[in-house]
């Protein structure tokens, strides 16, 4: 049963990542929107909820840090990580609100926000590209098959080829390390 169970998960694995050639162009321009922003100054801000919350910390690190290349750092920021800042924007105006009130704080005019939901119905993502909106920052999203609500709100809208929420946080890793290695290259 269990090889016969990995098997299958193994082989709907395979399948879904070889659909993502279809997302090419859309990965190219989200490629090109962050790196355009942080070459000219810009910030790339992440946000998202449990395995998305990792994923957008994971990112953000990559891209301060290093992915493949050695250079110079680049502005990234994961608004999930001040804990400080979720529980009280939490506690005294809501949940919805705590990645919006964050951007709203530290964001400008000519940044990048990321939302990354497997829904695209995560409202505190909603609303901080809500938020983003409002400020003049590009939005690009990284979603499941459907996109959600946020499908007609991103500039760009990643979404990858399935419904299930494990391998959707599959794809979205791969392409979020696909994103940085390129994003990496053109600001080196």
């Amino acid at each position: 049963m269990t090889t016969e169970r990995t098997t299958q998960i193994l082989s709907e694995m395979a399948g879904n990542f070889a659909k993502l050639h279809q997302m090419e162009p859309q990965i190219a321009a989200a490629v090109e929107l962050i790196a355009t922003r942080l070459k000219a100054g810009g910030r790339i801000f992440f946000c998202g909820n449990g395995g998305s919350a990792a994923d957008a910390q994971h990112l953000a690190a990559e891209l301060v840090g290093r992915f493949m290349l050695e250079r110079a750092p680049l502005s990234a920021w994961a608004l999930t990580v001040n804990t400080s800042a979720l529980t009280a924007i939490g506690n005294d105006y809501s949940y919805d609100d705590v990645f919006s009130r964050q951007l709203r704080g530290l964001g400008n005019a000519g940044d990048v926000l990321m939302g990354i939901s497997t829904s695209g119905n995560s409202r505190n993502v909603i609303r901080a590209i809500e938020a983003a909106r409002e400020m003049k920052i590009n939005v690009f999203g990284m979603t499941g098959e459907t996109g959600g609500a946020m499908a007609a709100i991103c500039d760009v809208c990643l979404k990858v080829p399935s419904t299930s929420t494990p391998r959707i946080q599959e794809m979205h890793i791969a392409v979020g390390h696909i994103i940085c290695e390129l994003v990496e290259a053109k600001c080196a």
